[in-house]
């Protein structure tokens, strides 16, 4: 049967009526409805039309079915052409999609990587678009991100990374039906051009050097042989489980973790006094100096903090690497910070949530977010050139493994 034409003039004498009547311009019973329902009908029957006419094999129009769109401005009841090979495939309105002028998708992502809960996200599209969407809709969609997660958890590696900084960040996650505590293991590397790289995240139990080996083991199965320079902050095991990777690596540890660790065991009354004589030793400017100012601050406070002075003493020799490099290779390695900032801007999306449902849950989020503060990496440290003519002065031929 063929459609009857739309009749435009009678539409707008009744459109102009019932606006005068007051009567809404839009959703199911609205004025402006027909119009929007004759207009996607002609542009279903139009690209079915096309598609017949290009379909080499037998095929024609087979009846019509029946379908309310949800669009940003309201609800609207249309006849959907169909063909008899079922191979229609309708761009203006994909089969099984029931939303117009929405990428639902991308909107549920974009509101999933800003932090936004299941609850605010259909909030948001119900207020928005007068969508309903459900938690599992919801958790369908996002967990399209789960694929490109594991293809960015085996991307090949760079050789060679003269700086590499190793930390753990922890998140609460539900496990078994109980809360439990996950430590991310992040790694940032800086390559041979200067420009920073997350080299991985990884989520595992209470951080740990047994973990950390898992880390470093998969960081040279994809691709990574040498790395000159790793800073850490001073985890029992862990410079022993780069070593073992890592065989040529120069382990530094992160000395304002090593303040921020002795200042935890002093007595406040002392707390200005014995950070006064401490800063003659990591400001220095040479080891010798700063060896002087530890025999110094030994003398000053061993007999009252014995084991914060062994502390400095036990550790000096990956604390005090940094004085053989000139300035610019010291203020690159003299902390974790970092690796520490890239974890104040994940917190920065993540700090309003509680425990995460799962480990899956944990991981979509921050490789969301993860992509947006990488994507701002896009320029060399400064003074990168003059840095990398010392490294090559100090580390010789392990620099041409990249080349």
């Amino acid at each position: 049967m063929e459609k009857q034409s739309f009749d435009f003039e009678a539409f707008k004498k009744q459109a102009a009526s019932r606006i005068k009547n007051g009567d809404t311009l839009l959703g199911k019973e609205g004025v402006l409805t027909p119009l929007l329902k004759e207009f996607l009908e002609g542009a279903l029957e139009g690209e079915l039309e096309a598609h017949i006419e290009e379909n080499e094999d037998a095929n024609r129009k087979n009846g019509k079915g029946k379908k309310r769109v949800k669009t940003p401005v309201g609800s609207v009841d249309i006849n959907t052409p169909r063909d008899r090979n079922g191979s229609f495939e309708p761009e203006i309105i994909p089969k099984r999609n029931k939303t117009l002028g929405v990428d639902l998708d991308r909107q549920i992502i974009a509101l999933y990587a800003r932090g936004a809960s299941y609850g605010d996200i259909r909030d948001h599209l119900s207020e928005m678009y007068d969508l309903d969407v459900s938690p599992a809709t919801i958790s369908r969609v996002t967990d399209k991100i789960l694929p490109l997660i594991q293809e960015w958890r085996n991307k090949p590696l760079e050789a060679v990374y003269p700086f590499v900084w190793l930390d753990a960040i922890h998140y609460k996650v539900r496990h078994e039906g109980r809360v439990v505590s996950r430590a991310v293991y992040c790694i940032i590397g800086l390559n041979q051009d200067g420009y920073k790289e997350l080299l991985g995240m990884y989520v595992g139990e209470n951080e740990g050097a047994k973990f950390w080996l898992q880390v470093l083991t998969d960081l040279q199965n994809r691709g990574v042989s040498d790395i000159f320079i790793a800073c850490i902050d001073n985890l029992q095991g862990f410079a022993d489980a780069i070593e073992s990777i890592f065989p040529q690596a120069e382990v530094k540890l992160c000395v304002v973790h090593q303040i921020r660790n002795s200042q935890k065991y002093l007595s406040h009354k002392d707390v200005k006094a014995f950070m006064k004589d401490l800063q003659g030793v990591y400001r220095a400017t040479t080891k010798e100096l700063a060896e002087r100012h530890l025999d110094q601050l030994s003398s000053n406070w061993g007999a009252r903090y014995p084991k914060v002075i062994e502390s400095w003493k036990k550790n000096w020799p990956r604390l005090s690497s940094y004085f053989q490099y000139n300035k610019e290779i010291r203020r690159i390695m003299y902390t974790t910070n970092i690796i520490e900032g890239f974890h104040r801007q994940l917190r920065t999306v993540t700090k309003s949530k509680g425990a995460f449902q799962s480990e899956d849950a944990l991981m979509k989020l921050l490789f969301l977010v993860q992509e947006t503060i990488v994507a701002k990496w896009n320029k060399p440290v400064h003074n990168w050139n003059q840095t990398l003519a010392q490294l090559s002065i100090i580390f010789g031929d392990r620099l041409k493994l990249n080349i």
